[in-house]
């Protein structure tokens, strides 16, 4: 764990949000039109209304990514996290997660929110862990997303 470090988006490294979600997407799902919108434009859609963009690295390689974005005042939707294949399962997603909720602390945010697919049943699983519930999945932008799950924070 020691060798994986936590950064903030740059723009010189503004294809790794891409080229991680769409090979995860690719796998289970497909890219819809909404993924293909705001990986390609991550500076626009996630960055200038107010997010952030996170990625974990190993050694020299960005191998995980992870984005807070604007919903409403102080309610952003934990989106595009994406660990590549190979560096899964040595706890990057968990360090991703611990990140954002910090980050989501010090920046006052009050609630997140997280879509998802119950196939991802790993993915799932750590989201309750780290205190997410399950709510009305109401109106949704991704037509893979079966759950939606919150967390409020204190």
């Amino acid at each position: 764990m020691s060798q994986i470090r936590i950064t903030h988006f740059e723009p010189e490294h503004r294809d790794a949000i891409r080229n991680l979600n769409f090979e995860w997407l690719e796998k289970y799902f497909h890219v819809e039109e909404i993924d293909q919108q705001v990986l390609s434009n991550p500076e626009e859609v996630i960055l200038a209304p107010g997010g952030q963009i996170f990625y974990a690295w190993y050694g020299d390689q960005i191998v995980g990514t992870v984005s807070l974005m604007k919903i409403q005042d102080q309610v952003f939707e934990l989106t595009k996290m994406a660990v590549n294949e190979a560096f899964q399962g040595l706890g990057i997603g968990k360090l991703l997660m611990e990140h954002c909720l910090d980050y989501a602390k010090l920046q006052g945010i009050k609630q997140i929110i997280i879509y998802s697919n119950r196939r991802l049943e790993r993915a799932v699983e750590m989201y309750r862990r780290f205190g997410f519930v399950e709510i009305d999945l109401g109106p949704v932008l991704y037509t893979r997303a079966d759950i939606k799950m919150s967390l409020d924070i204190s």
